[in-house]
Order: structure tokens, then sequence, then C-alpha cells
């Protein structure tokens, strides 16, 4: 790709995500909407950016990002499912609540550590799993893995990594979640599972909103025609399985494999994996509060609240609208928590209000990676807690636990 930006109407989408948030081929946000605030107006031609360390915030890495990366690379971190509103939706939907400011407050020190499954964590972030990240950055999964280090923040580690777990486990330095992908083998999903507990993995995160593969992105396929490069120098036979070319499957027999989303993702399969699992489980795809139950009931030791971005279901309910009715079905037993559309600190302490006990970073540190490497992938960390200090003192919330439902109210408008 050689940098060029092609212009187009304004919307609200590129208002609240910067400028060219999405491929020029995403026909649908060419439509006019209502002229943005005077401020947009500083958003229009930034002065060049070298470093890190002067992006604004974390929606300005986005941009970043599709100018480093060729069409196709791009596409398939920006792409979602049909018209990509799902996408677009669990970002704005953050927008529909609003923090009440308490002014009396002792805000001499600010604390943002949370307890998560016995561990102090630094703030309540954790970088969630993004596949194939040597697709954004020549060093991928180690880089952000570094970042996570460098940042003290928990990583969740893909089954589509295109670095070995091991190289991972080693450039973290502390105990990974490990994403499931099941696949229809139960062979590989054991294999898989016994290498976690080599590693040292503290969890496995069996991922359930996958329910169609091959799945069949718009975005991607017309990013795809527009990169001029032959794909099948990467992906051999032009297949985009992972198991048939990803570190984590090495080793194993895959011949068996016809897909990552097994159809017989039941509670008797919960059952079943539970009993191989001798870490913490976390069921992450939950987003109604009769699966919250179930996953509870079966054994689930956490769930996340995520509809996997938007990338594989055009729903349009946004995760953290999805969040309060998961939280009141697990009645506080075990931790939610929640991905999908975080991209500022006010977005973090909305989910905190509503009951999540940590949040998921996706696109965002793709976004980084590509941009600048392990320093894109901190800078995103550091602007997101940075951000979310910021709102907790305006809130008048000096501690995570002084977050509760009634800091932030529904909007009406």
């Amino acid at each position: 790709m050689d940098g060029r930006r092609i212009r187009r109407p304004l919307t609200r989408r590129s208002f609240l995500g910067g400028a060219a948030v999405l491929p020029a081929f995403c026909s649908w946000t060419q439509a006019e909407e209502t002229p943005p605030p005077p401020s947009v107006l500083y958003r229009h031609a930034p002065p060049p950016i070298t470093s890190a360390d002067q992006v604004i915030n974390v929606m300005d890495f986005e941009p970043l990002a599709r100018a480093a990366l060729p069409p196709a690379h791009f596409g398939f971190i920006a792409t979602g499912v049909d018209d990509d509103r799902t996408v677009v939706r669990n970002h704005e939907a953050f927008a529909h609540y609003e923090i009440r400011a308490r002014r009396f407050a002792d805000l001499r020190r600010i604390d943002t550590s949370r307890k998560v499954f016995g561990a102090t964590w630094a703030t309540p972030l954790y970088v969630s799993c993004v596949s194939s990240e040597r697709a954004f950055h020549p060093q991928g999964e180690l880089a952000v893995a570094r970042a996570c280090k460098s940042r003290a923040t928990q990583f969740m580690f893909c089954t589509g990594s295109s670095v070995s777990l091991a190289e991972c486990a080693t450039a973290h330095g502390a105990p990974l979640w490990h994403q499931l992908y099941a696949t229809d083998d139960w062979t590989v999903t054991l294999g898989l599972l016994r290498r976690a507990e080599v590693a040292g993995c503290s969890a496995i995160a069996l991922t359930v909103d996958l329910r169609s593969y091959p799945r069949y992105n718009e975005t991607l396929v017309r990013a795809i025609r527009e990169d001029s490069r032959q794909c099948t120098t990467c992906h051999v036979n032009n297949t985009h399985d992972m198991w048939r070319r990803g570190p984590v499957f090495a080793g194993l027999d895959v011949s068996r494999v016809t897909t990552l989303a097994p159809s017989d993702i039941t509670v008797a399969f919960l059952d079943r994996l539970r009993a191989q699992v001798k870490s913490r489980l976390i069921i992450k795809g939950i987003v109604t509060g009769e699966d919250a139950a179930l996953a509870l009931e079966h054994g689930a030791d956490g769930i996340v609240v995520s509809n996997h971005g938007g990338r594989d279901e055009e729903t349009l309910r946004a995760s953290i609208d999805c969040l309060p009715e998961v939280v009141a079905a697990v009645k506080g037993r075990i931790p939610v928590f929640v991905d999908g559309g975080i991209r500022r600190g006010t977005d973090i302490f909305k989910a905190l209000a509503l009951g999540a006990t940590a949040v998921g970073i996706g696109r965002p540190q793709a976004w980084g990676l590509a941009a600048f490497g392990q320093s894109g992938v901190e800078a995103v960390l550091d602007i997101l807690n940075r951000e979310l200090v910021t709102i907790m003192r305006q809130a008048g919330t000096p501690t995570l636990a002084d977050i509760t439902s009634a800091s932030v109210v529904r909007s009406v408008a």
C-alpha cells in the first residue's frame, strides 16, 4: 500500500474513530450524516507521526495501521460480517451510557488495581487474542507479549498465533491465558490442552462465538481483491486454515480437522472439556443470561462477554449492551470479562460500572503493533490506562471498587 489517502464524506463513525477508520471499499461508510462538531477540524491533515509516543488517542492508531499494511492484511483486522454494522455498534454503544460525576471524594491516591483469579493486576485491562499477528508486524505476538510484560498486563494467547506458545510464554514471563479453538477433532483439542499445561497457562478460554467456519467476510474479500500480491506466497494452496500452517498445531495430526468451530459445542461438550482442563476454564463469547447460567452450571470459572468483535455475527447487539444480563445471571459467583469496542478509558470505566471484572482489547493492539511494533502496543495500553485514571478522578471514584452501577446512567437521547 502506498499510503495515499482517499478522501470521503465525514460520518459519525469517522468522527468517533478518527480519520479513515475503514478501507474505502466499505461503501456503506460513504453515507452523509449530521455535520460533526468543530473539534473534528483538528483531525484533518495531522502532522507526520514517526513514533508511538506522538499518537494522541487509541483510534489515531487505526489510520496509521492502514497506511502501514497491505490491503488484505488491514482488511483482515477491519472486517466484520455483512455490512460490518456490529463492528461499529460495539464501539458506538458506549455512547449510550453517561457517567455520573461525584464531587466530594478524596482523590489524593488513585488505585486501578484489581484481583483476578487471586492475582493482583495493576489495571483492569488485558490484551485479548488476535490471530496471525505477523501479518501486522514481523515480530507479531512476540512484540505483543513483550509489551504486556513491560506493562504488567495479562496476555491471552491465540490458537491462531503466528508464533509458538513456548516463545510467547518466554517473552511474556508470566502465565498466559490460552484462547482455544477446539476444532472438530477431539484428539487435537486434547493436544492443545496438554501443550497449554506444559507452557504453564493459568486459564483456557474456550471460544464459543465462532459458529460458522469458513466464514464469509465481505470487507476482507474486497480487500483481498484490491491487494496485488500473490496470497499463495504465505498461504499454501491459498488456504487460510490456521491448523494447516499455525505453529500452535505443529506436530499434531490435523488430517481430520475440517473446522475451528465444531457444531456440537453443547453443555455436554463443556462437561467433557471441563474434565480435561486442569487450570481455570473461561468461556469466551457469551452474550445472554441464559448461556451464562449454563456456562456457570457446567463448570466455567469465568465468562467473557464477546461477539468476536463483530467478526462472525451481524446481530447488531453490542457487547457492552449484553454485559448487564450476563452479570445478573452469574450473581457474582465468577468473574465476568468483556471485549469489543473498547477505545477509551471511559469505555473501560463504563464496562466496570456495568459489572465487568476486567476488559480486553483486540483491534487496538493490532493497530499499535502494525504502526510501531512493541512500542505501539505499549502506547495503546498507556493511553487507555491514563484515560481510565482521568475519568476516575472526574467521576470521584478513587478505586475500582468505587465504580458501581450508580456511576453510569443509560442515555435517553
